[in-house]
């Protein structure tokens, strides 16, 4: 039926089960990479390029899948990406454990299709409940505080100790270039300039736009500029089309150049006369053209990039010309300060915008190596996705693996209501929920299971939002206190049977056995002892928060792929085609049209 070469597979041996293997295996790559512990990979993409993250994105787009099974996981953390800009490692960690757990329920005689049946009921259930497991809104966009806790946590899972640095940052350059409207938010407002050298604290927020690049003549620095932009070289203007110049004596070429010179100090003289005081320009800025924008006085600048040029004219409110004229009075921008600077031994020119509000925002990056920069830059870009999730919904539910353990006991509960087969399927939806905290614990190096096991009973308990505690140092901490309680209990329970008159006199029971019970029994009674575990932390307390937004989304797309892996039954490839590769097209600009 299909060609020679092509191959078919069919059934649950060769179809089903490979598929779910295959997305088994990226699930748990990409596994210790998660949290704020998790550690990084090293990618070195086709093109030799070295890439040192934990960013799952990152990773997902440098790794070139294959398997057409894996390839669907990859388009949801791709439409997560694209939706709220976090979660892509969640996606793909959840939607491989509900393939495990599936693995199991067809082993065990259900079809696949009752899987993926009860999969979405529990789905519903759980978009159901996420809304109750809320803890905190974000009322104003506006308010630096407010933002900042809202962003912190999804920096804290790449930049571990520099969240609260790094999110301050962010929450001034979003707050800075946000509109009146707040769901105009754009993405591409703020900008990153990395800068090697000094520490990752020198870094810095400038309302305007930062080139790495110098200035082209003279003048370095203007004040309240006017700015106007060309995409074209300024330079000598030449004819479209080949034409021949015939010059008998040395006077006509003496008028021919100078004629060229008139030409060039009219259209300076011009731009001097229109009130121009910087100009940037697309292309190669001649040197006589130099000349004369030094001898009027007028700031040269090379932007190169007709992206930038975009950008540049929305800081200063330019209109682009793409012929070397005089603007008029409204194609003319306006720019606080234009002025060239040097960090380090990088030479730089910043477009200044002093008011409160700038249309964009520019954030300098510090760092010793270029791959600990792009790592910064990575979570800056998730933290001004988070922001934009704010503006649409200000929600934030517990972070820390809470969320996930709380859902995961409803959906139980709900499991065992349910009649029929399905409710096999949401019981393991629910078990797929706790592969978080689980990891988590994991790649933090404490046991797993124990920490699960803890915070169960904690919410259990009534305690919604305890999470996994991630840091070693609290921790550490917690568990000295604890050891510390336990000698004074004991010297006490020493000091209590040396004393003979403490001992008449003293009501309790005399034996060990029964001091040790009364101790298990008041620790029962007083939830504060009870649950004084150091590995479960009040997430609102910690500020320890998830976007509700990337939650609803990310359960979706995670639960979304699995089932539809679920439903394959056959897997038919066809003969690849000889020859090279078909060249990719190159990324392309969000303000591209």
């Amino acid at each position: 039926m299909l060609k020679d070469g092509a191959r078919h597979y069919s059934g649950l041996e060769e179809a089903v089960f490979r598929n779910i293997a295959a997305c088994k295996e990226f699930a748990k790559t990409l596994r210790t990479a998660y949290g704020p512990q998790g550690r990084n990979k090293m990618v070195i993409n086709h093109l030799e390029k070295l890439f040192v993250t934990n960013d799952a994105a990152t990773i997902i787009k440098e790794l070139e899948i294959e398997h057409p099974a894996a390839k669907l996981l990859v388009l949801a953390s791709q439409m997560q990406e694209q939706e709220v800009g976090d979660g892509t490692n969640w996606v793909i960690m959840f939607a491989g454990s509900l393939l495990e757990a599936a693995e199991d329920l067809i082993k065990m005689g259900l079809t696949p299709t009752d899987v993926a049946d009860g999969y979405q009921t529990a789905l519903t259930k759980a978009l159901e409940v996420l809304p109750t497991l809320t803890c905190w809104e974000v009322t104003d966009p506006r308010s630096n505080e407010q933002v900042t806790k809202a962003v912190r946590t999804s920096i804290m899972s790449k930049q571990y100790g520099n969240e609260d640095f790094i999110a301050g940052l962010v929450a001034k350059a979003c707050i800075s270039i946000l509109p009146e409207k707040n769901n105009s938010f754009n993405v591409d407002n703020v900008r990153v300039c990395k800068i090697l050298g000094s520490g990752i604290h020198r870094s810095e927020v400038v309302q305007g736009m930062v080139f790495r690049r110098t200035v082209e003549g003279s003048v370095t620095t203007m004040d309240k500029a006017r700015v106007a932009v060309y995409s074209c070289p300024f330079d000598v203007t030449t004819t479209e089309t080949k034409g021949t110049v015939l010059i008998h004596t040395a006077k006509e070429l003496a008028s021919f150049s100078r004629g060229e010179e008139n030409k060039m100090e009219a259209d300076v003289k011009g731009l001097t006369e229109a009130g121009v005081t910087v100009v940037v320009a697309g292309g190669k800025i001649g040197d006589l053209a130099l000349h004369y924008l030094n001898k009027y006085g007028i700031m040269a600048v090379r932007v190169t990039s007709k992206w930038d040029l975009r950008r540049l004219c929305k800081v200063v409110g330019a209109v682009i010309l793409p012929k070397l004229t005089r603007p008029d009075p409204e194609e003319i921008g306006m720019c606080d300060k234009v002025f060239m600077d040097e960090i380090g031994d990088v030479p730089i020119t910043v477009f200044r915008q002093d008011g409160s509000e700038s249309r964009i925002a520019t954030i300098i990056i510090r760092g010793s190596a270029d791959n600990y920069m792009d790592d910064i830059e990575r979570a800056v870009d998730d933290a001004v996705n988070t922001f934009k999730g704010v503006c649409r919904d200000g929600r934030c539910v517990g972070g820390a693996g809470s969320t996930e353990v709380e859902l995961s006991r409803y959906i139980e509960q709900f499991g065992v209501q349910c009649p029929g087969l399905e409710q096999y399927a949401i019981k393991k939806f629910a078990e797929a929920l706790r592969v978080f905290p689980k990891v988590l614990a994991d790649n933090c190096g404490v046991a797993d299971q124990e920490v699960l096991c803890n915070l169960m009973t904690a919410h259990t308990d009534g305690q919604t939002y305890a999470g996994f505690n991630c840091d070693p140092e609290t921790r550490k901490s917690d568990l000295e206190t604890r050891k510390s309680d336990l000698e004074t209990r004991k010297s006490d329970l020493e000091t209590r049977k040396s004393d003979p008159e403490t001992r008449k006199s003293d009501l309790a029971p005399k034996s060990d056995l029964e001091t040790c019970k009364i101790v298990v029994e008041a620790r029962k009674s007083d939830p504060e002892t009870r649950n004084s575990d150091p590995t479960v932390i009040d997430t609102r307390e910690h500020d320890i928060l998830d976007l509700y937004l990337t939650k609803h989304w990310a359960l979706k797309y995670g639960s979304g792929a699995a089932c539809q892996v679920l439903r394959v039954d056959q897997i038919i490839m066809a003969k690849r085609a000889g020859g090279p590769k078909p060249r990719s097209m190159p990324g392309q600009d969000q303000d591209d049209d």
